[in-house]
């Protein structure tokens, strides 16, 4: 019983385990080649490692057919293949360039095998440049001649072998593929993952010829993205398609597809004090993940080795995302509904759809006693930081966004965008503002107003930014916290939102990481006087990011994007500390600022 356990848990691993080799065009197979609207060219331009044609021998001709029906004149092999590829190592052109990678011609016997390959020599013999370039060789596969029979064919001949099949140790040496039908294996439809059983059989043909150091390859595999990333994770040597443009497209962006964490981040406990409660609310603290929906949301819980601080957070509800008039958002409005509680049309920032100022959260509580802060990983005249004090109805405008501030009752913002200030910082000082362009004065300002606006805030985290939004967190609360009234403060981890607009799951997913360290710093700071809501939300969804693949125990993403710009998908709304229950169902995004300011107003008199 114990054994059979074991064994199905090995299964499981070996299932979800991602192949840590890179894959790249130099892994594809272009099946049926011939068959492409510009066959070879396609692939070739496309650098696929392998491309293959079926050929009929007929009067000493090579012609290019899936079926003897459709043989034309034209459609010879010198003409779609040994002319263009001459014409390319002359060239220099592709991998036959500066490449250090090797193209395969694979030949494709649909007639006999001798008559079939002495007409094939006959013809290779014209073409020297082919058959002695290091870059290319030459396999034959489908009817070919017996395998006592390859000796007799010049060395720069190679054949694809069959797995079932046994060889001498000489006709080994000119076998550097092997190849196999997959419904042999497995009726797999390319949906979901192989069963055990075929798994198995898979498994253990591709052990058999990597052990005999030789590529393998499956054909008649299905040809969709699931199947070729199921092929990846196999250890397949060459990815199967008919589908040239997708399966390059698909290799180009791998790199950029798929994340792998080094260690987890350490993730805190909370005591949940008063997390269900309608208890007094004195703090108010509004973390935005731009662009971070639910993919993003489990992309860094997967990186995380399944842990995040946002977790741990109990009330959860939806945010319906539309601008005034368009169906997606932009961060923009999105900013705007959840600082003034208002639509607007996309761009406009801090005003209504008539281009009207909007007060913000901090006009309104001002009045009450309250200060506010806000920082972001980006700049702070960007639209989800500029809509809690600047009013403007070009986004853009960053100059006139930053003058806006010199109305608005802020007592502090921290992050990047320095330059846009500095023309105002006269009259900043004259209303009591330091302001400071490095982040060092983060660890030496003694002033309850002030303004951190450095640009190595604005980096990503791969280029370095560290712990900035986690260390702002920290100089923010601390200088607020003296407030007898208490405070509202909103942090954006602006760059979530970078990272889908690039299809960069390296980008979001470390940026994901980042912001949910400074949710931890929240929750620590909520636990430490249980008067402070946690809100955690976003202003929209990024890129469509598909999860296809991952592995929690290694910290390893796969993701797919099916756009690079925002998507009207609903955003998740997570609530910590007392009232955090008020956040609980489905609703517009303007009714974040309402939810927001009726707790406010209700112990804030």
């Amino acid at each position: 019983m114990m054994k059979t356990l074991l064994q199905h848990l090995l299964w499981l691993c070996c299932l979800a385990a991602p192949a840590q080799a890179q894959y790249t065009a130099a892994n594809a197979h272009s099946h049926n080649d011939y068959l492409q609207p510009a066959p070879f060219e396609a692939a070739f331009a496309r650098n696929f490692g392998s491309i293959e044609a079926d050929v009929f021998e007929k009067d000493g001709e090579l012609f290019v057919a899936h079926t003897s029906a459709e043989i034309t004149s034209n459609r010879t092999l010198r003409a779609l293949y040994l002319e263009p590829i001459r014409a390319r190592i002359k060239e220099q052109r592709g991998i036959f360039g500066e490449s250090k990678q090797s193209l395969q011609l694979l030949i494709d016997f649909k007639t006999a095998g001798v008559p079939t390959m002495q007409a094939l020599i006959q013809q290779l013999e014209k073409y020297p440049e082919i058959t002695s370039s290091p870059k290319l060789q030459i396999v034959i596969s489908g009817n070919r001649p017996a395998p006592e029979l390859w000796s007799n064919y010049p060395p720069y001949i190679l054949f694809d072998g069959v797995p079932s099949q046994t060889y001498t140790t000489e006709q080994l040496q000119r076998i550097p593929l092997f190849s196999d039908n997959f419904h042999s294996y497995t009726r797999w439809n390319g949906k979901g993952y192989l069963v055990r059983e075929d798994l198995e059989k898979v498994q253990n043909v591709l052990k058999k010829m990597h052990g005999m150091q030789k590529k393998f390859r499956f054909w008649a595999t299905p040809d969709e993205v699931n199947a070729w990333k199921t092929m990846i994770n196999l250890g397949v040597d060459y990815i199967n398609t008919d589908k040239v443009e997708g399966l390059a497209d698909y290799l180009r962006k791998r790199v950029q597809a798929q994340y792998q964490a080094q260690a987890p981040h350490e993730v805190y406990t909370p005591s949940y004090r008063n997390n269900d409660k309608t208890s007094k609310v004195k703090n108010v603290i509004l973390l935005i993940g731009d662009g971070m929906g639910l993919a993003q949301i489990y992309a860094g819980y997967t990186a995380n080795f399944g842990e995040l601080n946002l977790f741990k957070l109990l009330n959860i509800g939806f945010s319906k995302t539309a601008s005034f008039n368009n169906y997606i958002t932009d961060s923009a409005a999105g900013g705007t509904a959840m600082a003034s509680g208002k639509k607007t049309h996309n761009r406009a920032v801090g005003v209504d759809a008539v281009s009207a100022p909007l007060p913000a959260i901090p006009d309104l509580i001002a009045p009450l006693g309250m200060q506010s802060a806000l920082i972001s990983c980006g700049d702070i005249t960007d639209a989800t930081p500029g809509a809690f004090y600047g009013h403007n109805s070009e986004r853009s405008m960053n100059a006139a966004i930053a003058k806006d501030f010199l109305q608005s009752p802020v007592s502090i913002l921290i992050g990047s965008g320095g330059k846009h200030f500095l023309p105002i910082r006269e009259q900043l000082e004259q209303k009591g503002y330091s302001l400071s362009t490095s982040l060092s004065a983060l660890d030496t300002i003694r002033s309850s107003r002030f303004l951190v606006l450095a640009d190595s805030a604005g980096l990503s985290i791969q280029k370095g930014r560290g712990d900035f939004l986690v260390r702002a967190f920290r100089k923010a609360t601390q200088t607020l916290s003296g407030n007898k009234k208490g405070f509202f403060l909103m942090e954006e981890g602006a760059q979530i939102d970078h990272g889908g607009h690039l299809n960069s799951v390296p980008y979001l997913t470390t940026e994901m990481l980042d912001f949910d360290q400074a949710i931890g710093e929240a929750l620590r700071f909520a636990d430490s006087n249980g008067e402070t809501l946690v809100i955690v939300t976003a202003d929209h969804e990024t890129g469509g990011l598909s999860l296809l693949d991952g592995d929690i125990k290694k910290g390893y993403v796969d993701g797919q994007f099916s756009t690079s710009d925002h998507t009207a998908i609903m955003v998740p709304v997570f609530a910590y500390g007392p009232h955090s229950m008020d956040f609980r169902g489905v609703y517009e995004n303007t009714e974040l600022f309402e939810k927001i300011m009726r707790i406010i107003r209700r112990y804030q008199k």
